[in-house]
């Protein structure tokens, strides 16, 4: 079966909004460009954005769902971001010197017993991705699909909050591609891992609360397992419409 190319999504900030794109240009060993670049340290955490940490020294979705609902517009030359949120009066500022009025902003979003978000950092290396090496997310509107039938209601795809969303294939196809190369328009990658799922999924995108266990969903399978992380080996463009071809 042959997929295609039907959503790009990036996060420029962990855990704080998602934008759609048309087209990206992904170069070899890095993440896709602008993804989860700024990530919010919470008071218990010493990240500095030097060095790769693991999702836990972050404000994420898991312990805040309120910022499922957010969204995000960058601004690249200037690298100014436009948050939204149902509850919150739009945001225009810059992760690297509004961080005040960011932390005003988000506030309100944020469980009153979680540790308090205190600042942000900014990646110096490569997009904050919860896996250890610079991962771009594959997913597969089939399996997405079929999620939605286990749960008997639609989903929208923004729970998973993956970067290259693909639809043509059959239900779980991407897990039989670990440790192959796919070629994805003119770009290639090496699919890694399964990206394992966590409560965050559960928050819905478009008010922030919990409404649904995907968790248990995907139990049913015998796993908590959605999409998977893949590293790009070839540099090239991918564009909606384009095909996906394991190699």
């Amino acid at each position: 079966m042959t997929g295609r190319v039907t959503d790009i999504w990036r996060h420029p900030i962990k855990s704080h909004g998602r934008e759609a794109l048309e087209r990206v240009t992904l170069s070899a060993g890095q993440t896709l460009p602008w993804d989860r670049v700024w990530a919010v340290a919470h008071e218990a955490s010493d990240a500095d954005g030097s060095h790769w940490v693991s999702c836990g020294n972050f404000s994420r979705i898991s312990k805040a769902p309120q910022l499922m609902a957010v969204t995000a517009r960058l601004e690249e030359s200037s690298e100014l971001i436009t948050l939204r949120h149902p509850s919150r009066p739009d945001l225009t500022f810059s992760p690297d010197r509004d961080k005040d009025a960011f932390l005003d902003w988000v506030k309100p979003l944020m469980p009153e017993n979680r540790a308090a978000s205190v600042r942000i950092v900014r990646a110096r290396e490569r997009g904050m991705t919860d896996s250890n090496f610079a991962s771009v997310t594959l997913c597969n509107m089939s399996s997405h699909r079929a999620v939605e039938q286990k749960l008997g209601q639609a989903l929208s795809i923004h729970r998973w909050r993956g970067n290259i969303w693909l639809d043509g294939l059959a239900p779980w196809a991407e897990f039989g591609w670990i440790g192959r190369e796919v070629q994805i328009g003119n770009a290639v990658f090496k699919v890694r891992e399964r990206t394992v799922r966590c409560a965050a999924t559960t928050a819905n995108p478009d008010t922030g609360m919990r409404d649904t266990d995907t968790l248990a969903a995907l139990d049913s399978w015998g796993h908590r397992d959605f999409s998977v992380l893949a590293e790009v080996v070839r540099s090239g463009d991918i564009v909606l419409g384009d095909t996906v071809r394991p190699l």
